[in-house]
């Protein structure tokens, strides 16, 4: 095991840590990624109502970011309407084990085991 991810005088932005951050930090990215991981194909006003709290705007941004990030897959229809599908790509779907840890981690830590903790 490493001693530390981001060493004494190097940016946070120029190491791996970072790097991770920049891909998945924001209010909706992992939310997002949680699931189309769940559902494998999902359309927008599906991730909207699923997520509940996200305006349209917030949503689109997010979605062309993870997009451009190469962490998801937008696949459009030609068709009267519009129809566009999304999913995890490759690069995305390598995220899922992080986010499963983080789950646990929650699961493990979360405010029951604090308050076990306390009494």
């Amino acid at each position: 095991m490493r001693e530390t991810c981001v060493p004494t005088g190097v940016n946070l932005k120029d190491t791996g840590f970072g790097y991770t951050l920049s891909l998945i930090g924001g209010k909706y990215k992992m939310i997002i990624l949680y699931w189309l991981a769940e559902n494998k194909v999902m359309r927008h006003n599906e991730l909207k109502r699923s997520i509940g709290t996200i305006s349209f705007k917030s949503l689109s941004t997010m979605l062309k970011e993870l997009e451009a990030d190469g962490l998801i897959i937008r696949k459009e229809f030609p068709q009267v309407p519009p129809k566009v599908e999304y999913s995890l790509s490759e690069r995305g779907l390598s995220l899922i084990p992080l986010l499963n840890m983080m789950c646990e981690w929650g699961e493990k830590n979360g405010l029951p085991a604090q308050e076990a903790v306390q009494r």
